[in-house]
């Protein structure tokens, strides 16, 4: 007997295709809802209502704020021929109130306008911008907030802080704590990007919107 073919009518292919689509749907929510994107290695938030799959935000944490500055240490510079400065054993921390991240690190000084070398701590604090060239999440102004020297230094101390200055920015001005890959910016050709940057108590968390031309 020869098999009997069903023909599906118009309203059966198209049940069928939204069947399909829901449960693709589903399966990406769920992805979406345990905070899991591939190559993502952050944070996610909920997914944004009008672009389901791109999330709103992205929260990175102290830790991962510690591993990106702390790859800048130690740091070791000759400023003007006048002091060998060292930074070591860096430090994180987060200002909301002022929504910028400190960072801190002992200091090893050694001059000829010193008798002796000079250890002591600085802490310095800088905002936070986003690069679009890059797609980076980026250290800005960075500026010295307090420094600590041996009573031996305390006369040159005016001009140990403008080294000092001078290393902050060298050391972290520009410099990118994280940089996004494409795919985690596009979606059905709508391109998003970073916006409000804001320093939480225990993190950073970077809003994401969708790009106007």
């Amino acid at each position: 007997m020869t098999p009997r073919r069903i023909q599906l009518s118009d309203d059966d292919h198209a049940l069928a295709r939204r069947r399909f689509l829901l449960g693709t749907l589903t399966g990406a929510a769920a992805v979406l809802a345990a905070g899991v994107v591939p190559g993502a290695g952050l944070r996610l938030a909920v997914a944004s209502p009008m672009f389901p799959f791109i999330p709103d935000h992205y929260t990175f944490s102290r830790d991962q704020v510690y591993g990106a500055v702390a790859r800048k240490f130690p740091y070791h510079r000759a400023l003007a021929q006048v002091f060998d400065l060292a930074l070591t054993n860096p430090a994180i921390g987060f200002e909301p109130d002022a929504n910028r991240v400190a960072v801190s690190a002992n200091v090893a000084l050694t001059s000829p306008f010193l008798n002796q070398p000079v250890n002591g701590s600085l802490t310095l604090n800088t905002q936070l911008a986003y690069d679009a060239p890059t797609l980076s999440v980026q250290l800005k102004d960075p500026q010295v907030e307090r420094s600590e020297f041996d009573a031996s230094a305390e006369q040159y101390k005016q001009q140990i802080d403008a080294a000092l200055a001078v290393a902050a920015q060298q050391l972290l001005n520009n410099y990118p704590i994280y940089t996004f890959k494409p795919d985690q910016l596009t979606f059905a050709g709508a391109q998003f990007e970073p916006g409000t940057i804001t320093v939480l108590k225990n993190g950073i968390k970077v809003e994401i919107v969708q790009r106007t031309q």
